[in-house]
């Protein structure tokens, strides 16, 4: 394949990667809360469209711009390896499809939902989209996902490049370079900004997660508990109400009984139940 077309098919996949995220947080929007459409938003206009539309570029040619003061055969390649063991950009790509991933989970079954209504022909649900039942554990579930997979991916970040930096200078003295070499990155500064303006929408995403998560759990857990109260006031409401009638039903017994004659009262008495 020649070059020019095997970057436009490489271009093409990675547009339709790109359609096909687009397109899952839409469908996620729908079955969001508030605070979930804050995060749809956030995911896609401050980091996939950064991502697309700026990240990659500054990132494109890192490998190429990545210079060492030595022409040692394979030295420049050994100690790149060695600084960025994963490119940025596949990192925060991977990192981005990732925590994306577990909305597919919400997606799944309010599908589910709508699939068991049109096979039994009527309506199961006021709302196969309404978050309530076993939709909301699913929602739980992701979002507790959603906040596991960001944290690991920055820990693993810090990790593997040692802090939250873009060094301008990184000595290396891995074989086969002979002695201890210099090497420069390219557009350190730019890159440092980027990457704390990704750093930081991931943060953001974290708290706007946790958030979420305590909302429904808080507005389910009152609705619970009122429910719960307004059972057992029902309940007591019943039982008074049946003491009630119990005791009016005594009463016009004893009133009746009372109205007849004397020698009819003591036959009546005979054979009331209540004596």
């Amino acid at each position: 394949m020649e070059p020019g077309a095997k970057h436009f098919h490489l271009s093409l996949m990675r547009k339709m990667s790109w359609a096909f995220l687009r397109d899952l947080l839409s469908g996620v929007n729908k079955y969001s809360t508030g605070i979930g459409r804050i995060w749809v938003a956030v995911v896609f206009l401050f980091r996939l469209l950064v991502y697309v539309a700026a990240a990659e570029n500054i990132w494109k040619h890192e490998h190429d711009e990545f210079e060492c003061n030595i022409k040692q055969p394979g030295c420049e390649n050994v100690c790149f390896d060695h600084f960025f063991p994963v490119s940025h950009i596949r990192f925060w790509a991977l990192q981005l499809i990732m925590v994306s991933t577990p909305s597919l989970l919400v997606v799944f079954h309010v599908a589910y939902r709508e699939n068991r209504e049109k096979h039994h022909n009527q309506k199961l649900y006021k709302n196969p989209g309404k978050i309530d039942g076993g939709l909301l554990c699913t929602y739980l579930i992701s979002l507790i996902l959603k906040t596991g997979l960001e944290i690991f991916f920055l820990v693993l970040f810090y990790k593997l490049y040692n802090g939250f930096k873009i060094p301008r200078l990184v000595k290396c003295d891995i074989k086969p370079c002979p002695n201890t070499v210099d090497c420069y990155i390219s557009k350190p500064t730019e890159k440092m900004i980027f990457l704390y303006f990704l750093v930081a929408t991931s943060c953001l995403c974290i708290v706007l997660n946790l958030s979420e998560l305590s909302y429904l759990m808080f507005k389910y857990s009152i609705k619970c508990y009122l429910k719960n109260q307004q059972g057992s006031k029902s309940n007591c409401c019943k039982s008074e109400l049946i003491r009630h009638n119990r005791a009016a039903a005594a009463g016009r017994l004893h009133n009746s009984s009372s109205s007849l004659p004397l020698n009819m009262q003591d036959e009546h008495e005979k054979h009331s139940p209540l004596t």
